[in-house]
């Protein structure tokens, strides 16, 4: 009880949306179904209370369809508005995709708690991620980058795949954070017969194997599919990684976003509300369902 009691002293009401306007939606993949909706509140204030750190999600509610956690793919640097990269799988989604600019929605949030950014000033970041899960990586990439940050951290390295060329999430940043010299990328698909295709070709644990080198003064941070968490995993360890320099996180049959509806346990955890961030290390002391 006491536990429930902490939650809402925290938030005035958990369940409570806030209004925003639908003021851009872009369309990220060539199947269509992933869509980035930027989101602007409709009281200034509300943006005021919306305070996240890369690596939070939130739920995007639509009106008589119900809501759907999301992680967040906008950076704190970034003002004025939310973005969300939604996947077409279910009615929440299904609904989202068929939203025009202009529409009214809700965001609820912000939840979970986030990478540890304290932890990472000083360090090398390596972040590997795969598919549609690239969204609080994206995030982060941009929060780092920001000029006031850049000099908080040492080298950033990404690793980011997906099936397919046209399946790559936020094309014209990608290129252009390959343009920089201060972020290195390696961007990768498990194949095409594209011959324009410039980069590599191999799934994100074997790109992984071949591009990162040296687990010295680094932190990896990890988003993806299970399976490609899982196969990733192993290859950081053998490369020297500890397991609480291994961040992942965690996309795990969220509902509630509080802690509430008992959905996402893993043992005496929540992943909405302890997560969805872990350590490998925290995860080892868990029952193995990731």
């Amino acid at each position: 009880m006491r536990g429930v009691n902490k939650i809402m002293s925290e938030m005035q009401n958990p369940y409570l949306p806030y209004p925003v306007r639908v003021d851009q939606i872009v369309t990220e993949t060539e199947d269509q179904k992933l869509k980035t909706f930027k989101l602007v509140f409709l009281n200034p204030e509300d943006e005021k209370k919306f305070k996240y750190i890369p690596g939070q999600f939130a739920e995007l509610s639509v009106p008589g369809k119900g809501e759907i956690p999301i992680g967040i793919a906008s950076s704190p640097t970034e003002k004025g508005f939310l973005s969300f990269t939604v996947n077409e799988v279910g009615v929440v989604t299904s609904h989202l995709h068929m939203m025009k600019e202009g529409y009214v929605m809700g965001v609820r949030g912000p939840m979970g708690n986030w990478y540890p950014w304290e932890e990472m000033e000083g360090k090398n970041v390596i972040i590997i991620g795969g598919g549609f899960a690239f969204t609080t990586l994206r995030s982060s990439i941009v929060y780092m980058l920001h000029p006031e940050n850049r000099p908080k951290f040492k080298e950033i390295i990404v690793v980011y795949g997906a099936r397919s060329p046209g399946l790559l999430l936020y094309k014209e940043e990608l290129a252009a954070w390959e343009r920089r010299d201060d972020i290195k990328m390696h961007i990768t698909v498990d194949a095409t017969d594209d011959p324009g295709w410039k980069y590599n070709v191999g799934f994100v644990p074997a790109i992984t194997k071949q591009k990162i080198t040296s687990a010295d003064n680094a932190i990896a941070i990890v988003c993806g599919p299970p399976i490609m968490i899982k196969f990733t995993q192993p290859v950081l360890e053998e490369l020297g990684f500890a397991p609480e320099r291994i961040i992942l996180s965690l996309e795990m049959r969220m509902k509630c976003g509080i802690g509430m509806c008992g959905r996402c346990n893993l043992g005496d955890k929540f992943v909405c509300k302890d997560g969805p961030v872990f350590s490998l290390a925290q995860l080892k002391q868990m029952p193995s369902e990731y």
